[in-house]
């Protein structure tokens, strides 16, 4: 007589799922290091409203940067957004942000407005507000005119 031997357990009919955790894992571990490098940018506050003008803290001072389209920069501060007076003003980038820098470091609380000749180039825009966010500008704004 044979005798078989007995098994203490029967067939298991699960999936093993360990590779698809190692996999996934791996693939999360990616994500987490590329993404950072994909996203470049300048952080700017933009308006929730667009159609509506921003309400401004009239304690609060105010900092008008222009950006010519000869590449040139000049600002006005004070009170109140204010496009038709010149307190003071720069040739190149390097001058503006040294300037404007020593402005906004007497007062933290300085809200910058950027406007911007309709033939200025969008890349000298965008190199005043990475020399001002890394001045410490937390307050940022741009200015447009209605279409008339």
């Amino acid at each position: 007589m044979l005798v078989r031997p007995q098994r203490k357990h029967g067939p298991k009919a699960e999936m093993n799922v360990v590779p698809y955790i190692d996999v996934m894992l791996v693939l999360l571990v990616i994500f987490m290091v590329t993404a950072p490098m994909l996203t470049q940018g300048v952080k700017i506050e933009l308006p929730k409203v667009a159609a509506e003008a921003l309400a401004t803290d009239t304690r609060q001072q105010i900092l008008t940067l222009s950006v010519k389209a000869d590449g040139g920069y000049y600002w006005n501060l004070g009170g109140e957004l204010d496009t038709q007076h010149q307190t003071d003003s720069a040739v190149s980038l390097e001058e503006m942000g040294a300037k404007v820098m020593q402005v906004v470091a007497v007062r933290s609380d300085t809200q910058v407005y950027i406007r911007a000749d309709d033939n200025a180039g969008y890349g000298r825009v965008v190199a005043a507000m990475a020399v001002l966010q890394k001045g410490g500008v937390s307050n940022l704004g741009l200015v447009t005119e209605a279409p008339q």
